[in-house]
């Protein structure tokens, strides 16, 4: 009975790990690797990636990037990462009386054939808890998720502060508790 058993269980497991391999659908395995590459979000491109390295240790840091949409239904970046940081929140910087400061945002909208650009002053992603493994010179990945699941990801440049203008975050003011 258990020669019988045995050879039932085994054939089960040929039988179920054939059907896997053959089936058109993705592994689970290549389906979690495939989340971040840029095919997975059809008509969208992310270009121009920096992260700039915050001038104090422990200070927050900021993405750059820019995002446009070539075709499909207009989308909206639901959310960033960046890797080797713990915390990325998507904020826009706006001038009220002449002063400057930064907020957070839900979402961002794009639209088909339109272009997107987070840059000093305007829409940005600040990066809170960054690793100290990450060093000017070297690149990281930023993944942007779509509202509706798909993300898209580019390598980004790490630089310095004085690596462009001196763009000095620290006399803003960072209103993080309005979502």
């Amino acid at each position: 009975m258990r020669k019988g058993m045995f050879t039932g269980l085994s054939a089960a497991v040929l039988i179920l790990a054939g059907c896997g391999q053959k089936t058109d659908e993705p592994s689970v395995a290549a389906s979690e690797s495939a989340d971040a590459t840029p095919q997975n979000a059809p008509g969208i491109t992310l270009s121009d990636a920096v992260v700039r390295l915050p001038a104090v240790p422990g200070s927050p840091g900021a993405a750059y990037f820019t995002v446009s949409q070539g075709s499909g239904p207009e989308r909206k970046i639901a959310g960033a990462y960046v890797e080797g940081v713990e915390r990325a929140e998507m904020h826009e910087t706006v001038t009220e009386n002449g002063v400057s400061s930064m907020r957070p945002v839900k979402d961002v909208a794009l639209q088909s054939g339109k272009t997107t650009a987070f840059k000093p002053g305007g829409l940005h992603v600040m990066l809170f808890d960054v690793s100290d493994t990450l060093k000017a010179g070297q690149t990281t990945e930023i993944t942007i998720t779509l509202d509706n699941g798909d993300k898209v990801s580019v390598p980004a440049k790490i630089e310095t502060i004085g690596g462009m203008g001196n763009h000095d975050m620290s006399g803003m003011d960072h209103d993080m508790g309005k979502m």
